[in-house]
């Protein structure tokens, strides 16, 4: 695809079957001319850094700066309503073993620990939120439970465990090993091979997001959907403001953020390459039978290095299901620098029947079967990292963008340091940001791609 910029007309996900208000909302007839902030994007990173620069700018009204938002299609429209893919979906479980050792051995255990303790700390970040703001996305906590069923990635993955506590990563306390004599039993899963349980959160992100949205708009916030970015000018005016142009007209901008995730290349040329769009596939599974023990907490199914599917149990007893890469990882234009949410990825419609009853005891006869099954785009940065940050050589414009699927336990607390950012001239350095996430030119001009990489492995 020539350009990152999303489709009009994107499948309608689970999550989005009970639309907000706001959903196709305009603040104003016609964009303002002028805004001293304006964030491109009405998703997760989106709202949550308008929220944020909402909340650290003075009491007084005439003191606020003035804050549009600026979005192609509805309100949470991308990935966070539509969780497309595979690793986290909704769930707000932070990583304390399986990447972060990954990490530890190639940047060092202080940083790998940095990551892991931010992510930790989103948790308690995010049910403040949710409590001070009476936001209804049935937020909860417990545990997930990582099930591999291939004995040779097990026996890595526990080593890769064993070796972050023996350096004496407090991070990776925060989960426990369930050995193969017992995983199968403990997990409910056939064919377990050994388990990981750590401590998750899950909430309906359409809902969170969308509420939040509210609070802001209420605030005072600009919001303008069905508004595609078309470009921004390569150089700001003699007043310092960068001109942001859409389909409905311009807008001058002392600060620009992009909170783009998968679609950052199309209007932040830094980002070609860097942060590219991945498409990925879910589902909406349907009990009409529940088993004698149903689904008591979250799951990951990993059945090698490469393939894996989660799968989040709802209140009303269904279960969100994704993943499915095996049936369509082999046929990259399927998937890699794809944008078009519009159609499934056909290899993968009907993966998800009887999947229940295939992977899990006790469910045979329950009848379990696919409700609804949607496709996603998510933004995955090349060196499997985010971009958080001043983009370079380009004073006032910042991003925050490229999760990997992964955002959920990382983008609240970056929107709060782009936020600080802004509203009190933070560097990258006195926010709580791990070293990693900075966009840096060392990372823009790294022709390192770890997508590319573990696809030629496979």
């Amino acid at each position: 695809m020539a350009e990152a910029f999303p489709v009009n007309n994107g499948m309608t996900s689970f999550w989005r079957t009970e639309p907000h208000f706001l959903d196709s909302y305009r603040s104003t007839e016609v964009l303002p001319d002028t805004s001293d902030i304006v964030i491109v994007g009405a998703g997760y990173a989106g709202v949550t850094t308008a929220y944020h620069c909402m909340r650290l700018s003075p009491s007084s009204s005439a003191d606020k700066p003035s804050i549009v938002i600026l979005e192609a299609r509805q309100a949470c429209s991308g990935a966070t309503g539509r969780n497309g893919k595979s690793q986290l979906g909704s769930h707000l479980k932070p990583d304390v073993y399986y990447q972060i050792s990954a990490l530890a051995d190639k940047y060092g255990m202080d940083v790998a620990e940095e990551v892991a303790a931010f992510e930790l700390a989103h948790m308690a970040a995010v049910k403040a939120c949710v409590e001070e703001e009476k936001i209804d996305c049935d937020l909860d906590f417990g545990k997930v439970i990582d099930v591999q069923l291939d004995d040779n990635h097990c026996a890595k993955l526990k080593a890769g465990y064993e070796s972050l506590l023996s350096q004496g990563a407090l991070t990776a306390t925060e989960a426990d090993f369930i050995p193969k004599e017992t995983a199968e039993s403990v997990s409910g899963v056939k064919g377990a091979r050994g388990c990981f349980r750590c401590r998750t959160g899950r909430l309906w992100p359409y809902k969170f997001i969308t509420q939040l949205l509210e609070r802001t708009v209420s605030a005072g916030v600009n919001l303008q959907t069905q508004t595609p970015v078309l470009r921004i000018s390569e150089t700001p005016d003699i007043d310092g403001r960068w001109t942001v142009v859409t389909t409905r007209g311009s807008i001058r901008a002392k600060w620009v953020v992009f909170s783009t995730n998968a679609y950052t290349s199309a209007i932040a040329p830094e980002y070609k390459d860097k942060i590219v769009p991945v498409r990925g596939v879910c589902s909406r599974i349907v009990v009409p039978n529940p088993p004698k023990n149903p689904l008591s907490c979250s799951y990951t199914l990993r059945f090698n290095a490469w393939d894996y599917d989660y799968l989040i149990p709802r209140p009303d007893g269904s279960i969100v299901v994704g993943g499915g890469k095996s049936t369509f990882f082999h046929n990259s234009s399927e998937w890699y620098n794809n944008t078009d949410d519009s159609r499934l990825i056909e290899s993968a419609a009907r993966y998800f029947d009887n999947y229940m009853q295939r992977h899990f005891h006790g469910w045979e006869d329950t009848g379990a079967y696919t409700d609804r099954v949607w496709t996603g785009v998510m933004g995955y940065s090349t060196d499997s990292l985010p971009h958080v940050g001043h983009i370079p050589n380009k004073p006032c414009q910042l991003v925050i963008a490229g999760f990997n699927g992964h955002g959920m336990p990382q983008v609240f607390l970056s929107a709060q340091a782009i936020a600080q950012m802004i509203i009190r001239g933070a560097t990258y350095e006195e926010t709580t940001l791990p070293r990693l996430f900075k966009t840096t030119p060392e990372r823009l001009s790294s022709q390192e791609n770890h997508i590319l990489t573990h696809l030629k492995a496979i």
